[in-house]
């Protein structure tokens, strides 16, 4: 009789909890905390290129910037799922000018970008640390032109990415006032979509203040461990993703070997295929099978020799010759809405002349449950390169 009426019990507690669970409003049921404020960036720029350390038209070392911009964004109510399961978490839209005090080499860049931030650690009610990374686009450099010599060039278009990540203190100041102090690397690059492309980094502190539009006085809901363990239990998810890009191609060609930019911009078209193993809420970890056409791939073969310059010409491979088969391993981040994944690769089919390993660093943007947005952007080697990473993905 006694075993008889645990199990009823457990039974009856376990049916609850799902009710329970089931009863919790999802994120977008109930108003979100909204919030705007301001930012400012003081920044060191490493002179990572000549044109940096002073080669350049007004022979001036360019190595301090400033940003300021204003930001927008909301964190999920705190009595609906989101908002228990992902406490703190915020996201938003933010538009910023950047100086580098010299207009006339750089103009002045505005950036508008998505972001994303969570808690790392709590200290108290009132202060936290967390993490928050920036995606989005720069515009309005002065850039490269046909007129300047190649080596002063750092951008070469007028729009760049805009990637940034960052360490920030939070402090609540009252209910509807806070600060933020951190530190953030930005960088600006075009991804390889014209050429020169050595792009511009920077390393500063971030300070900003921000003001609570409609504090939630809503009491969360008593949640029971099972809301947590059904979310956190481990499971398999599957990506397909197709993406396509252009880019630009430099060649070693001749003898001795001389590196030749080759004139107009070549496609890029992949698909990945990932299985991913799901760790808890926050983390998942995995392979991918990764097949790639670049039509600028392997072709120093078919050089036509003797042709230079604008003029270079290139016998054209076969499709095959310009297939790359990888594979990679892969983790995530997952948070509602963004989810940001990193990889690390190898190529065991590809195009002669192109290096094997790879990395790629890529922004899923869920616009419903299955399918996303991808932005990303592939490298060699950690700093060669390769191309962006543009498309539409699915998820089972």
């Amino acid at each position: 009789m006694n075993r008889i009426a645990i199990t009823i019990i457990s039974v009856f507690l376990c049916a609850c909890s799902g009710l329970a669970s089931d009863s919790i409003p999802s994120g977008f049921s109930r108003i979100p905390e909204w919030r705007v404020g301001i930012e400012a960036y003081p920044a060191w720029v490493p002179g990572t290129s000549g044109f940096l350390k002073g080669d350049n038209p007004e022979e001036k070392r360019i190595n301090r910037g400033f940003s300021g911009g204003f930001r927008a964004d909301f964190s999920f109510n705190p009595s609906t799922r989101e908002g228990i399961l992902y406490r703190g978490l915020y996201q938003g839209i933010g538009v910023g000018a950047s100086t580098y005090f010299s207009s006339r080499l750089f103009g002045t860049p505005v950036s508008v970008y998505a972001y994303q931030g969570a808690p790392i650690a709590r200290f108290s009610d009132r202060v936290w640390l967390g993490y928050e990374w920036q995606f989005g686009a720069a515009f309005g450099w002065k850039h490269f032109n046909q007129q300047t010599p190649d080596n002063n060039a750092v951008i070469s278009t007028s729009v760049t990415a805009h990637m940034g990540i960052g360490l920030k203190l939070h402090y609540t100041l009252s209910e509807r006032w806070a600060m933020t102090v951190g530190v953030a690397a930005r960088h600006y690059s075009n991804g390889n979509t014209s050429w020169p492309n050595k792009g511009l980094n920077s390393l500063g502190a971030t300070v900003g203040i921000e003001y609570l539009l409609n504090p939630c006085r809503e009491t969360p809901p008593i949640c029971n461990d099972g809301i947590f363990e059904e979310v956190d239990r481990g499971r398999w998810l599957f990506d397909l993703m197709a993406y396509g890009a252009w880019r630009k191609r430099v060649v070693n060609i001749g003898d001795p070997m001389e590196p030749q930019l080759c004139p107009g911009k070549f496609g890029v078209l992949g698909l990945q295929l990932s299985p991913l193993r799901r760790i808890n809420r926050w983390v998942s970890i995995g392979p991918s099978l990764d097949v790639q056409w670049d039509e600028s791939a392997g072709l120093f073969p078919y050089w036509v020799e003797g042709t230079t310059g604008d003029m270079i010409r290139f016998v054209h491979p076969s499709f095959g010759k310009q297939l790359s088969v990888g594979v990679s391993a892969h983790a995530e981040l997952t948070m509602p809405i963004f989810t940001l994944n990193g990889g690390l690769g190898y190529d065991f089919i590809n195009p002669k002349g192109d290096r094997a390993f790879y990395q790629t660093l890529s922004l899923k943007t869920f616009i419903t449950r299955n399918i996303y947005i991808n932005t990303g952007y592939s490298l060699r080697n950690f700093k060669d390169p390769r191309n962006l990473m543009l498309g539409v993905g699915f998820r089972l």
